[in-house]
């Protein structure tokens, strides 16, 4: 099976299933679906950021300093949110990621329901080679530099801004 054939949930502007639909026809279509974003940080607490590959069914070639993606058919936030940070960090045994805060991304055609999620991941990363072409671990001060130079996912871009606003907020 390819990525384009695994089943999602297709979901409303509240977030509640109204069936499902093969992702390639979900994203062909503009269909509402559900996806996760993970910040992974390691020991250091710097922030793990990667170049998707070319051959990505959305976004090639982008930076990321999220790791995540769809939700499957039936799956939970919050499986979707450890199974996608240990396939594309290329580890096992990573603690469960802690749910920060849910929205809906609307970028152009695209549209889905993001919950965004943090993890510690102190192993050493192996990411999936179908998914990553290059990666490091960026502090804060130097991925904030690189927000300008680099062409950044649009959806990881907004979630980081969003990520941002919520650390504020937390902090006051």
């Amino acid at each position: 099976m390819t990525p384009s054939d695994e089943i999602l949930d297709i979901v409303d502007e509240n977030d509640v299933v109204v069936g499902q639909a093969p992702r390639g026809e979900a994203t062909a279509r503009g269909l509402r679906h559900r996806c996760v974003f993970i910040e992974a940080r390691d020991a250091e607490g710097r922030v793990f950021v990667h170049r998707r590959t070319a051959t990505k069914l959305v976004f090639p070639s982008h930076y990321d300093m999220f790791v995540g993606g769809v939700v499957g058919a039936g799956e939970s936030y919050d499986e979707a949110a450890l199974r996608e940070a240990e396939e594309e960090l290329g580890v096992s045994g990573l603690p469960r990621p802690e749910p920060l805060f849910k929205f809906l991304y609307e970028g152009g055609r695209h549209t889905w329901w993001s919950y965004v999620y943090r993890v510690r991941c102190e192993l050493p990363v192996n990411p999936q080679v179908e998914e990553v072409a290059w990666h490091t671990f960026l502090d804060d001060e130097e991925l904030e530099r690189r927000l300008d130079d680099w062409l950044w996912v649009p959806d990881g871009l907004d979630c980081y801004r969003r990520l941002r606003a919520f650390r504020a907020r937390e902090a006051s």
